[in-house]
């Protein structure tokens, strides 16, 4: 039986990847680029895929990774510009948004990493131990308690939803 080419659904793939590095770091020129580098590497070396071991998303994710630890891009800090329009004029969605990417970048490296594999990448929790060395069980601990963490941190009645950090909210 020949293996499955982990590039069949290009854009889906490199929405996911390019969702769990915007996660990491911020949407933007960055994450552009490291999402580039990390689907040319896997091009590159498409070969070596093994779709015994997951699906390709794990695979390309896992590059992406690697790509991020190699480069020395910082995730970004949130702070208020004073001359922002008031938060009347400012849209519920992107205030949540600013809201949850500030709550992430709060977050200890291991949940930030977590949070980014699980919403970002939208990788389940298998696939997360998987890539992370780690029972499913545990990740879904570590999982519970990041976002429990980001609950908090948002106040009781906010949740998280699976929608990237890049992508714009629903209305």
């Amino acid at each position: 039986m020949r293996p499955r080419d982990p590039f069949a659904d290009p854009e889906r793939l490199i929405r996911r990847v390019y969702a769990y590095v915007a996660y990491r770091i911020g949407d933007g020129a960055d994450a552009e680029d490291v999402t580039a580098e990390a689907i040319e590497r896997a091009l590159r070396y498409k070969d070596s895929y093994d779709d015994a071991k997951g699906e390709a998303t794990v695979w390309v994710v896992g590059i992406a990774r690697r790509v991020l630890q190699s480069h020395a891009v910082t995730p970004p800090t949130v702070q208020l510009d004073e001359t922002a329009p008031a938060y009347e004029e400012v849209e519920e969605n992107a205030l949540r948004r600013v809201s949850v990417r500030a709550a992430v970048g709060g977050l200890g490296e291991r949940d930030r990493e977590l949070v980014a594999l699980r919403y970002g990448a939208d990788l389940s929790a298998r696939e997360i131990g998987l890539l992370l060395e780690m029972t499913t069980n545990a990740v879904e601990v570590a999982l519970h308690r990041a976002v429990g963490r980001l609950r908090t941190e948002l106040g009781t009645g906010s949740t998280v939803t699976s929608r990237p950090v890049a992508q714009p909210l629903p209305d």
